[in-house]
């Protein structure tokens, strides 16, 4: 695992070690949403056989979700980036979607997959 590709926890706040035993942990249970996950944010079906650390991938949207969240609720400011930002996100999630509750699934998978990863870590020693 490389923690350069997972830029939002790429900070002196976070250990490469613990990162990857949450991951691991959280991969445990949770494998179906991060390739339910996979097979909308990356478009080519063999995405997980042949991108090496599409986990990582996954993980790093989902903290990109939560981050995004925190300003949508008006939890942090809002940054130059925040409307492209949000818009990015809602393109890549609602590909090939037919209504607001597919939508909404997506992000409360991804916003979930985060919390969880943070709690992961968090309890970690």
């Amino acid at each position: 695992m490389s923690i350069a590709g997972l830029y939002m926890l790429n900070t002196e706040a976070y250990d490469k070690e613990k990162i990857k035993q949450a991951l691991d942990m959280l991969l445990i249970d949770r494998r179906n949403e991060f390739r339910e996950l996979a097979s909308v944010l990356l478009p080519n079906p063999n995405s997980i056989t042949t991108m090496p650390h599409w986990e990582e991938f996954v993980l790093n949207f989902c903290l990109d979700v939560e981050e995004s969240f925190k300003t949508w609720s008006g939890k942090s400011t809002l940054q130059k980036s925040s409307p492209q930002k949000a818009l990015t996100i809602l393109r890549q999630l609602s590909r090939d979607k037919t209504s607001m509750n597919q939508l909404s699934h997506f992000l409360n998978i991804s916003y979930n997959l985060s919390v969880e990863f943070k709690e992961i870590y968090r309890r970690l020693k």
